[in-house]
């Protein structure tokens, strides 16, 4: 049997994930006065999808890129993380806040505008305003671990969280993860009165681009979908999750920062695909993939493509401003590969391809203030389902999940249920033994290629969706998750956390099987072949689902 940690550590607000947006959770929480722990699966010094740092910030500066707050929502939201089936009362509580993060992040170390000014580029359309700042993120993790050391918050590495605890009344009372922080596993449980859930995107629930390399995605490998799945399962609902979401940029090595190349998106006679530019444009960018998101497919499949990033007319110092913004976005390994393999961006056109889906902007359903329909219990950042601006999004609404979270806490009296005898912590007790005792078991790896190539084959973006499809895409994953667990075995905490993560991810993907079936319609990405209209009935409703007695429930609304 799994070992229980006997040191049961308690606080005001426990913040799971130290990403970007669990980070400003916590400054914002203990600012606020509250005594705040954060659970991190790696380390929050280096973890999450802006580990290597970031170069766009999406944002609001009056009087620099915008004359209103109006002026810059109608652009956030033609843009490529506005654009969709979000809240627009969310959108503009955001862009509200945006600024005094801005401020305080170039305070505490975190160079805003690197070249003496606030400099707009990328991501834009000619013409039009630009939304998107440019700075310099290598450092965020680290400056933003050290803020909130210096606040009192207690990071606990190494801790990633399985479950969400309630109360008999469905009120947020702790968590329980896996310590792998040693080879031998062992359960951690945490009392709190909030939780602030921070766990990022859902990686590897589709293959990569290179499938036999299951970590090179462009997103954080190890940000798995935890905090939707024991959001789910704690009663929060969980929406926009049938509606698939891509990147693209350098086929077979996956890196995010298309907007951060100075060129033009090209076919293989060096001819612009899109309307959007000619010449490269260091204000714009090429905003063309950003509106045609299957650009790189489609053309591919018309025997038009490949489509290339051409950099070839390139001016030396966009190349080198463009060299430089590569690096402030951490794709440092991207370009040290190029160098090694002899390829001059002068010269040489780099093709791009469309990467799988992942769930960025599609997960767990929230109000303005970060809220869920679950009591105590807060998200933000690229988990969340009804709002989406990546790294800008993870910090300002970060910093209101926080507030609103320490006032609950502030508000509520003592916890004092006895956690130990909780059913979920027993549950998940007697899970991870029956894992690890069967140490001869099928590997974890195996699992998560099953999963990957269900949801390729049977709720993908290359072949239409179809009723007879997802129906049997949905039995063939309950299938492969009954048998993972009579099967599956693991030797040490970090094979069981993988493992957690697939059953995680198994989730998911049933989730997104079920609420795509209830999506009679094609939209974006998501294209059935049985309902191959777009339904403008449904342009301003969003989809739904959450547990009722112990069973998936899908449920429809309108966009605030």
């Amino acid at each position: 049997m799994i070992k229980t940690n006997k040191n049961i550590q308690e606080c005001d607000v426990l913040v799971i994930g130290g990403g970007i947006g669990g980070l400003m959770a916590a400054i914002a929480a203990a600012d606020a006065g509250a005594r705040v722990i954060v659970a991190e699966k790696s380390d929050t010094r280096r973890s999450g999808s802006g580990t290597t740092g970031n170069d766009h910030f999406n944002c609001y500066i009056p009087g620099v890129n915008a004359d209103s707050l109006e002026e810059c929502l109608k652009e956030f939201r033609q843009s490529l993380v506005g654009k969709g089936s979000y809240d627009v009362s969310i959108q503009k509580l955001f862009l509200e806040r945006t600024f005094e993060v801005v401020q305080d992040w170039h305070s505490w170390g975190i160079n805003m505008k690197p070249h003496g000014e606030w400099e707009f580029n990328g991501h834009a359309f000619p013409g039009r305003k630009r939304v998107f700042l440019k700075y310099d993120g290598r450092n965020q993790k680290p400056v933003l671990t050290a803020e909130a050391k210096k606040r009192g918050v207690v990071i606990e590495n190494k801790t990633p969280i399985r479950d969400y605890l309630t109360d008999a009344n469905g009120q947020i009372i702790g968590a329980v993860g896996v310590s792998i922080k040693n080879t031998e596993p062992e359960l951690k449980i945490f009392k709190t009165k909030c939780i602030i859930s921070c766990t990022g995107n859902a990686s590897r629930l589709y293959p990569s681009i290179t499938p036999s390399q299951m970590f090179n995605t462009a997103h954080c490998p190890c940000c798995c979908g935890n905090g939707r799945a024991a959001a789910y399962r704690a009663g929060a609902s969980l929406i926009n999750l049938e509606l698939p979401n891509t990147h693209a940029g350098p086929r077979y090595f996956e890196r995010c920062g298309k907007a951060t190349w100075i060129g033009v998106l090209s076919d293989p006679e060096g001819k612009p695909v899109g309307p959007f530019v000619t010449k490269p444009n260091k204000e714009l960018g090429d905003v063309t993939a950003d509106v045609w998101h299957g650009v790189f497919n489609d053309r591919f499949k018309d025997g038009t493509g490949p489509v290339y990033m051409n950099c070839t007319e390139t001016s030396p110092e966009d190349m080198e401003y463009m060299i430089w913004g590569l690096n402030c976005e951490g794709d440092t390994s991207l370009l040290d590969a190029m160098d090694k393999q002899g390829i001059d961006l002068s010269r040489h056109m780099v093709e791009f391809g469309q990467y799988n889906p992942m769930l960025i902007g599609r997960g767990i359903e929230i109000d303005e203030k970060g809220a869920t329909k679950v009591p105590g219990l807060y998200s933000a950042g690229d988990e969340t389902g009804n709002f989406r601006s990546d790294i800008a999004g993870a910090a300002v609404m970060g910093r209101i999940a926080g507030e609103a979270a320490a006032a609950e806490a502030a508000a509520r009296p003592a916890i004092d249920d006895q956690l130990e005898t909780h059913e979920v912590v027993k549950e998940l007790q007697e899970l991870c033994s029956q894992l690890m005792e069967r140490e001869a078991g099928d590997s974890w790896k195996d699992f998560n290629y099953a999963i990957q190539q269900l949801m390729n084959d049977y709720a993908g973006i290359s072949i239409p969706r179809s009723e007879n499809l997802l129906r049997t895409g949905l039995k063939y994953l309950i299938d492969l998750e009954n048998a993972a667990l009579g099967a599956v075995g693991c030797k040490d905490s970090h094979e069981l956390m993988r493992a957690l993560d697939a059953f995680d991810l198994a989730l998911m993907g049933r989730l997104i099987f079920l609420t795509a079936m209830e999506r009679k319609e094609s939209r974006g990405l998501h294209r059935r072949s049985d309902f191959t209209f777009t339904n403008p009935l449904m342009d301003d409703m969003m989809l739904m689902i959450y547990q009722l007695n112990g069973e998936p429930v899908t449920d429809w609304r309108k966009s605030w």
